[in-house]
């Protein structure tokens, strides 16, 4: 389940659930992981199972995928890269009736420009990517970078994954480029817990959200940073959005 170190171009559905909990509650978390999942292969960190993730995220001129619009609503496209590395992950994250699965695909930071033709290369590992670019009319809105920590386990079901995402940034960009601007905090007071598995919860994420009495709910950290940073209109209604406050952002995937 390491997401650097799977490259797969197409990568199986999965469930996840998603919990936004205290940074004393994380840190014990963390503790219990620690002592019963082994750690994430491409962590680099001093503490073992940690890295730095910055993504670049798309969407419409008019927001189609913040708004939920469709197809829009169902998809993510974002470029992915792991601490200062020099290469990056094209990707898109597709939900179909309550799974996740992965499309992604490695290219050199340097290439990244390429996207900014208007004819794809059938033979670049990015072509699928740039076609879908085009033909949805996606354009670079934000970059968002965050410290992961990343504990992952083998069962009898397959793997599983628990990750704590801490002091996510957001900063609006039009570029088709990493920058070192920090940007803005979306969640000082907040921690993302997030269980990653296939088929039935396992014994051991329930036991887990038993001790430390877990309440899952969406979060988004697209959707945090489009209304943090102002940049989208307020999303479409609907029975799936949850309430935005002064106190928490917290927005539907």
């Amino acid at each position: 389940m390491s997401p650097s170190t799977d490259l797969r171009e197409n990568r199986e559905f999965a469930s996840e659930i998603k919990f936004l909990v205290t940074p004393v509650i994380a840190a014990q978390i963390r503790d219990w992981a620690r002592g019963r999942l082994i750690s994430d292969p491409n962590a680099s960190d001093e503490s073992g199972d940690g890295y730095q993730i910055t993504s670049l995220y798309f969407d419409t001129g008019q927001f189609d995928v913040f708004q939920r619009k469709g197809s829009f609503g169902r998809s993510k496209y974002r470029i992915r890269r792991y601490g200062q590395s020099e290469v990056v992950f094209l990707e898109r994250k597709l939900k179909t009736r309550g799974l996740l699965t992965k499309r992604r695909s490695i290219v050199k930071l340097e290439e990244l420009k390429r996207l900014a033709g208007e004819t794809p290369s059938w033979d670049w590992p990015g072509f699928w990517f740039h076609r879908r670019f085009l033909a949805r009319s996606l354009g670079p809105v934000c970059q968002i970078a965050y410290h992961r920590t990343a504990r992952v386990a083998m069962t009898r079901h397959g793997p599983i994954r628990l990750t704590l995402d801490e002091n996510p940034r957001a900063v609006p960009t039009g570029e088709l480029s990493f920058c070192e601007d920090e940007g803005r905090l979306l969640l000082p007071d907040q921690v993302i817990l997030e269980l990653k598995f296939r088929y039935e919860l396992p014994v051991l994420f329930k036991s887990l959200a038993e001790e430390f009495a877990l309440n899952s709910q969406p979060v988004s950290k697209y959707r945090l940073a489009v209304a943090a940073l102002g940049l989208g209109a307020a999303p479409i209604s609907d029975n799936s959005a949850a309430s935005m406050t002064d106190e928490s952002l917290c927005l539907t995937s």
